[in-house]
This record gives C-alpha cells, sequence and structure tokens, in this order.
C-alpha cells in the first residue's frame, strides 16, 4: 500500500505547468498571493526569492523551491532590485505559443521553470498546509531523477506538441513527489505530523494495513501484532512521529476516505458505514459529524459546491502565480 499517493488522491492534488522564465540584466517581478501551491525550478543563472516574513533567498541552478501556501512573493536578479508587477498578458501569451516570459534587458542568463499545484480546499487531508512555506532544495539534496523531469518539463515547454498539456500536469505531479522524497529524507527536524509515517519503518507497516482493510474492527493491540511489536512501542512510536495515536489515526483515515465518497461518488450514508466499520448508518453520521463538526450530507453538499466553484474560476485569478498559469484547469 502505497501511503503518500493515497494522501495526495484523498486531497486531489494536481499538477498544472507554467511556463520558462528568462531574465537578463536587472529584473524583478511580484506575484500576490493566492492559494494554490507553487513550484520554480532553476535551470541557469541565478534569482532571488523573496517572501514576507522570510530572509531573501538565493537559487542556484538545479534548485527547486516550492510555495506550499501559494504565499506573495518576488523573483528578482537581486534583493535591491527594481520590481514590476506581473505583465499578466504576457504570461498567458508566453504560455500559448509555447515561448518564455522575458524579462529585464539583454541576453537570457537566467532560465527558470514555473508550475502550480491546486488541491481541493474541502479535503480533509493538509498535504500542503504541514509542508514548510517555504520549501527550497538545492541541487545536492535532489536526486538525479528530478533533474531528469526538470530538463523534459523545459524541452517541452519549449516545443509543443500533441497532448503537451497532459504530458506537462504529469511531469509536475512526478516533480511534486520528487521533491516530497528529497525533502523526507533531508530535514531531520520535522515537526510531528501525518508526515512521520514515511519517516518511520514501523510507522509505515502499521499505516499501510490500515490502508489497506479501513473497515476492520482495528485495536492498538491488533495492529500491534501485525508488525510485530508491542502496544506500549507502537502508541510511542505514533507520539514521536505524528503526535497522535494509532486510534486517532485510524478514525482520521476513515474520516478522511468517508469525506472523499462523500464528495466524489453518490454512495449511500449506509453503503460507506459498512465499508468503514461502522456498525449502522447512524453510528458513521455521529462520528463524521464529532470529527468534522458537520453532519455528512452537509458535508456532501457543501464540498460539491466548494469543488464546483474551484473547477470552474478564471486561469487569471485560478493560480498564485500568473505568469505560470495554465490556460485552463486540469
Amino acid at each position: 500500500m502505497d501511503v503518500l499517493s493515497e494522501m495526495l488522491s484523498v486531497s486531489s492534488v494536481r499538477g498544472s505547468a507554467g511556463a520558462r522564465i528568462t531574465a537578463a540584466g536587472e529584473w524583478g517581478v511580484e506575484w500576490t498571493g493566492d492559494r494554490d501551491a507553487v513550484v520554480y525550478a532553476v535551470t541557469a543563472g541565478i534569482a532571488y526569492l523573496i517572501v514576507d516574513g522570510d530572509t531573501p533567498r538565493m537559487l542556484m541552478p538545479g534548485d527547486v523551491v516550492v510555495l506550499a501556501q501559494g504565499s506573495g512573493h518576488t523573483l528578482a536578479s537581486a534583493p535591491s532590485a527594481p520590481v514590476h508587477s506581473c505583465d499578466n498578458a504576457a504570461a498567458v501569451d508566453a504560455r500559448l505559443r509555447g515561448a518564455a516570459l522575458a524579462l529585464g534587458d539583454g541576453g537570457a542568463r537566467t532560465h527558470i521553470l514555473g508550475a502550480s499545484y491546486s488541491y481541493d480546499f474541502a479535503a480533509p487531508v493538509p498535504v500542503f498546509a504541514v509542508l514548510p512555506p517555504v520549501l527550497h532544495l538545492s541541487a545536492p539534496q535532489l536526486d538525479a531523477s528530478a533533474s531528469d523531469i526538470v530538463t523534459i518539463l523545459g524541452r517541452e515547454l519549449a516545443a509543443p506538441g500533441p497532448a503537451t498539456d497532459l504530458l506537462l500536469d504529469r511531469l509536475v505531479d512526478v516533480l511534486l513527489v520528487e521533491v516530497m522524497r528529497a525533502w523526507l529524507s533531508t530535514d531531520t527536524e520535522l515537526s510531528a505530523s501525518w508526515w512521520g509515517v514515511l519517516r518511520d519503518p514501523l510507522l509505515y507497516s502499521a499505516v499501510s494495513k490500515i490502508h489497506e482493510e479501513p473497515g476492520r474492527p482495528w485495536t492498538t493491540e491488533s495492529l500491534a501484532r501485525e508488525v510485530s511489536t508491542s502496544k506500549q512501542t507502537l502508541m510511542r512510536r505514533f507520539a514521536v512521529f505524528t503526535g497522535t495515536t494509532p486510534g486517532k489515526y485510524m478514525t482520521d483515515w476513515r474520516m478522511n476516505l468517508a469525506a472523499r465518497r462523500l464528495r466524489d461518488t453518490d454512495d449511500s450514508l449506509d453503503t460507506i458505514a459498512t465499508d468503514l466499520g461502522y456498525a449502522s448508518e447512524f453510528a458513521f453520521s455521529r462520528a463524521f459529524r464529532r470529527e468534522r463538526q458537520i453532519p455528512p450530507g452537509r458535508y456532501r453538499s457543501r464540498s460539491r459546491d466548494v469543488g464546483s466553484r474551484s473547477r470552474t474560476r478564471p486561469s487569471s485569478t485560478a493560480e498564485p502565480a500568473p505568469s505560470i498559469a495554465p490556460t485552463s484547469d486540469t
């Protein structure tokens, strides 16, 4: 059972490739914040990323940076460079033509690829909420496969062909997974969250069991037996790496699955309750309301309404960085 894949699926994370940015001389461009996450990969030259409340960061060739909460930000040749607002029309035109968004004057020295990640804001799993607001990985921290993905992205953006949008979006999804893998393997001071299950082999095994059979009447004792450890050890590892208990994780995951099915299917409450191990529709509804502070039927209506507005919002406002925004949502 691939835990990370399930987490991303439950959150409906979808990558959308944007455009190439080329820059020369003295330059600076500013984007206001929005809800979607943004990723930049520097393929040549240097740039500075400036985010309110954060020290300006120098981005070198091979670096990848993710703005997990879609914070307002500036890209510039230097922290003191003059800054202008993004030319949305030029950005969209460059995206359509497969051309680069040119910044500054003279021969391009800096090359940057940009993309964004949308996700269902009604989804209960906070994939991006528990990432650092600015996740900066240098080239040495990334696996060679991440560099290969960035190279292919650049080539496809420069020479679009049939099914380019589909290919680019899939590549951006793969890049996110590579970034997350690198972050998990290099950051030794992660705060306790559900990311912790990906860092501890024992927890990963335990959580995989829960994900494989969410409707099984698990107890901490039975789960510990399945992974050949003691109840006390399992509880201690959950507390250290996730900040929660096995029982709470089980309940949260069942509610995550229930929320996805309420949002994406027409399955009856009774069917969902049975599949997730609840004795009755009433027991499920009571548990869901206790955890989400809203009855499941009302959650279904509200989440679908939010999802519909998210899918139909215009591209000019859908992305936090207009210069890398796709022309349509995927």
